[in-house]
């Protein structure tokens, strides 16, 4: 997962897509931001969607998708076709996370409304809704609080049956979890503790059972940074690639003692035994937030020890 608003050119994302399905990882996705998270002004973000649906043309096996995007940015009509035509393009490899928004800059400065939390939540959950309905039936007409549809009819419909995989993310909060269970395939959630990640699942297992749901049929995954080297050295020096995205001068034997507990950090072997004790606490997939995106021998490292570990 690569935070794509952090000035990753278009050279940049063939170089990671490539090293991606070199690497035998799962899929790439991306961020859906327009502003930096850091506060960096000057670097540029490509559009989310737009960058999928090259990129879908120029590859050949991986997982396509956001992490995530905001119910603020497009209309759930929109984001149903773009999402659709990534699906089309790909041959069938897109999965499209949603949320609610939270950076309230980015809004700002391009002209986005940025209302309430509620309010945010109230229009995340009627898009998940409409996204998977445009999806699913022939004819669709909703009266919702912020959108009313007539008569759509959203065609082509995506190459995937029944759909393509719907991802909500959040902390397990009722906001994202309740829209979750009843439309979404998978709910992914922020570096946590194993503690914190058993808790959720656990949230997450209470409102399935209490929808008449299968818990099962909801995926839990997590998004987590990751910071990995065979060596000492290397591994510092790829934390301060890592500072440098985020745009801090920390000492980088401190930052990484300070984000040992929730990140992916040290040697290959001790990723692997950090992401057995999140399988351990209910985690089915993680996505592998990739700070330093330039940084293309990380990308090959988890394809040679950790991939086939975990394939084990």
């Amino acid at each position: 997962m690569v935070e794509g608003q952090e000035g990753v050119s278009w050279e940049d994302w063939l170089a990671l897509a490539d090293a991606v399905e070199t690497a035998g990882l799962e899929g790439l996705f991306r961020s859906d931001h327009y502003a930096s998270v850091f506060g960096q002004l000057d670097r540029g973000s490509l559009d989310a969607w737009t960058t999928l649906a090259a990129l879908g043309a120029r590859t050949e096996r991986i997982r396509l998708g956001t992490m995530v995007s905001p119910a603020t940015f497009r209309h759930p009509s929109e984001l149903a076709r773009a999402a659709a035509t990534v699906d089309h393009v790909s041959g069938g490899r897109v999965e499209l996370g949603l949320g609610a928004g939270w950076y309230e800059l980015e809004h700002r400065a391009h002209g986005f409304p940025f209302p309430p939390t509620r309010t945010r939540l109230e229009l995340f959950a009627e898009q998940l809704e409409l996204v998977h309905r445009q999806w699913t039936e022939d004819v669709v007409d909703f009266d919702g609080r912020h959108y009313r549809l007539e008569g759509c009819r959203a065609l082509p419909k995506p190459v995937q049956r029944p759909r393509p995989p719907l991802i909500v993310g959040g902390q397990a909060r009722p906001g994202t979890v309740e829209p979750a269970v009843r439309f979404a395939d998978e709910y992914n959630t922020f570096p946590s503790s194993i503690e914190e990640v058993a808790a959720r699942r656990e949230i997450l297992v209470d409102a399935c059972e209490r929808a008449g749901r299968d818990p099962a049929t909801l995926v839990l995954s997590v998004m987590v940074p990751v910071v990995l080297a065979d060596d000492e050295p290397t591994l510092l020096a790829r934390a301060r690639a890592v500072l440098a995205v985020m745009g801090r001068d920390d000492d980088p034997a401190s930052f990484l003692d300070e984000m040992r507990p929730t990140w992916l950090v040290g040697t290959p072997d001790q990723a692997i035994d950090r992401l057995r004790a999140l399988a351990g606490a209910g985690v089915e997939r993680v996505m592998l937030q990739h700070l330093a995106h330039r940084d293309l021998e990380t990308v090959a490292l988890l394809g040679e020890r950790l991939v086939p570990a975990l394939a084990s």
